[in-house]
């Protein structure tokens, strides 16, 4: 009597090693982009909370006719709210005769 082998589906092991070698190319391809995704929006958002600060600046100078000595002017006139306040210190933005500045 002859047995009949049955033919095995699934992945052979040079199969599952050409996977697994794309996937750690794409994934080497994609995380130093990410990166430096993360920098440029980072830099981005500091740029668009000097804008912000900077509006606020403006309009409360404009309305009062008083000029900004500080962020506590901003934020006891609810120009600013306290984590905006908080936001705008850690990254280093100053109030330098009415103009918001990073340092």
């Amino acid at each position: 009597m002859k047995k009949i082998l049955k033919k095995r589906s699934g992945f052979t092991l040079i199969e599952m090693s050409i996977v697994l070698f794309i996937i750690a190319l794409l994934v080497l391809i994609i995380l130093p982009n990410l990166a430096s995704q993360r920098k440029h929006a980072n830099h981005v958002h500091q740029d668009a909370m000097v804008n912000v600060v900077q509006t606020q600046i403006d309009l409360y100078e404009n309305n009062t006719g008083k000029d900004v000595t500080g962020f506590d002017d901003l934020q006891t006139n609810d120009y600013l709210t306290e984590a905006q306040v908080k936001k705008a210190q850690k990254e280093n933005i100053k109030i330098q005769g009415g103009k918001a500045v990073r340092e």
